[in-house]
């Protein structure tokens, strides 16, 4: 469809099956809809590489949505998004498959499609609750914090997305979140927010009340993110302090009061999320200076790899300074190997131009599975 002006909401399915034009070549960076010029354009599968070059011979669909009314022409954008897998760190099968397309633009706009984000939420808790000592006995306070990892990571990303909206319309990556393309309306997604919100409230009351003030300090962190990486070059220090901050509250909710052993968990796993989230934000490098967005990757230039092994590196002394407070045998430490095994290898199959970014970023499920492991053990085998 070159034009379209008798353009209906049900003919998006002909729109993605539509021929490929290739007089219009796009740059990266452009819009998905230019709202003044009323064109559009859709990059299927994801087809702009995430090093930041466009992929060879992949397809585009040109679009010209003037004449389109405006809810004919969010219900195309919506159907195009929620048909096709824009970006490959979204998942669309299972529970996201289930949800009738009006409340997967929801979905969407908390990433539950990317169930990666909420893992990494996750287990820093469960490092709390392990090293601690109390994982085992009190694991109904697990399922309850990764109910809280799941509602309050969606929270961030709602809000997220409400702040970076003009600037998300304009990264390919992110140019068909629910936000940006009008699939969801902004007060839809205020309510949506509130919502999740309702949920994490009702987790933080399961919590003694030590780790409820513990819980609530977050959310100045929370609230000030999405703007650091319009201010410094390093958002990635910020998110490490969000992301590690259910280290601190598992931990006061088993013991009630903070701990030398608290803090160095706290710190290794601010490296781990710094080390981890610079190898996301590989990704974007190109789409991000364009825009004028910070962040650790563009800062350290060709050097990511170094920087990357020495926050790893940092993460691995804080989590051994963690085990040492509580169990200072050298054959303590033995458990953190796996994890840096798994570190290291990390480090040595990651490109330097990021096209294999997305994959070790993911890997880092397994690498919490492991330090959480780790901790379990330690910590259950009692202080010395």
């Amino acid at each position: 469809y070159d034009r379209c002006a008798d353009l209906q909401p049900h003919h998006a399915e002909k729109i993605m099956r539509g021929p490929a034009g290739n007089s219009d070549i796009l740059p990266l960076g452009q819009r998905l809809f230019d709202k003044q010029t009323g064109r559009g354009f859709w990059r299927p599968g994801g087809c702009c590489g995430h090093d930041g070059s466009l992929t060879p011979n992949a397809p585009r669909v040109i679009l010209h949505l003037e004449q389109v009314p405006d809810d004919g022409r969010r219900i195309i954008v919506q159907s195009v998004a929620m048909t096709i897998q824009i970006v490959p760190d979204s998942e669309y099968s299972g529970f996201m498959g289930l949800l009738p397309s009006r409340f997967r633009a929801f979905a969407l706009l908390a990433r539950f499609d990317r169930p990666i984000g909420w893992w990494l939420l996750f287990w820093p808790c469960v490092f709390g609750l392990a090293l601690s000592g109390g994982l085992i006995a009190r694991w109904d306070l697990a399922l309850w914090m990764l109910l809280g990892a799941i509602a309050m990571r969606g929270a961030g990303c709602v809000y997220n997305d409400i702040v970076d909206r003009d600037l998300d319309a304009q990264v390919a990556r992110t140019a068909l979140r629910p936000l940006p393309s009008g699939a969801v309306s902004m007060k839809a997604a205020w309510a949506w927010l509130l919502t999740l919100c309702f949920v994490g409230l009702v987790v933080l009351l399961q919590l003694r009340w030590e780790a409820q003030v513990v819980a609530l300090g977050s959310l100045a962190l929370v609230a000030a993110y999405p703007f650091m990486k319009r201010i410094t070059w390093w958002p990635q220090v910020w998110l490490g302090l969000v992301f590690s901050w259910g280290a601190l509250v598992g931990w006061v909710a088993i013991t009630g009061h903070a701990g030398a052993a608290m803090g160095w968990l706290y710190a290794g796993t601010i490296c781990w999320v710094i080390g981890y989230d610079t190898i996301y934000a590989m990704q974007d490098r190109e789409d991000d200076a364009l825009v004028g967005i910070k962040s650790s990757a563009l800062r350290l230039g060709g050097y990511i790899r170094s920087g990357v092994a020495l926050f790893y590196a940092l993460a691995l002394t804080g989590w051994a300074m963690a085990i040492w407070s509580i169990r200072p045998e050298k054959q303590a430490l033995v458990a953190l190997v796996p994890v840096a095994i798994h570190l290291m290898l990390q480090l040595f199959a990651l490109k330097r131009d990021g096209s294999n970014a997305l994959g070790h970023f993911r890997s880092n499920r397994m690498a919490g599975l492991l330090a959480a492991l780790a901790f379990l053990v330690v910590g259950a085998a009692g202080t010395v």
